[in-house]
């Protein structure tokens, strides 16, 4: 006698809450039983695509460009680029070039290293080949930036 009696109660329980208590929770169902957590309850969200702004945009962009092998050289267009030959090494990294094409009445451009070259330790003699870079402003200073090999 008991054991037909917990079996109706057992199939009681199992029809008045329904077939779907026990299945997976889905998100148009909302289970109104006291015993079941709330984290059931909330809907399913859906991924979402993500459009980037400020810092991150400009980390994802570093980072596809950092895949890439070849070094572009930025282009300035306020400088003039010219070659020339160094004749004298002078103190504090400054060098006194000719322009290789000039005339020889033209005197002789004040240079620089540039801090590409000083950061590398790129060492500049006498009698080597280097591009330089003049200033619109002042045509008798000028900066090294590569030296020829």
């Amino acid at each position: 006698m008991k054991c037909v009696f917990i079996i109706i109660s057992a199939l009681m329980c199992f029809f008045t809450t329904g077939v779907d208590a026990f299945s997976a929770p889905s998100a148009t169902h909302v289970a109104s039983s006291p015993f079941t957590s709330s984290f059931a309850a909330a809907p399913l969200h859906q991924p979402t695509s993500t459009t980037l702004f400020g810092k991150k945009e400009a980390r994802a962009a570093g980072n596809e460009r950092k895949n890439r092998t070849e070094r572009v050289k930025k282009p300035k267009d306020d400088v003039i680029e010219v070659e020339g030959t160094v004749i004298e090494s002078l103190p504090n990294a400054m060098f006194r070039c000719t322009i290789d094409g000039a005339p020889d009445t033209q005197e002789p451009v004040l240079a620089t290293i540039s801090g590409k070259i000083r950061k590398n330790f790129v060492k500049i003699l006498v009698g080597d080949k280097v591009t330089i870079e003049l200033s619109p402003y002042d045509l008798t200073r000028g900066r090294i930036t590569f030296r020829k090999r």
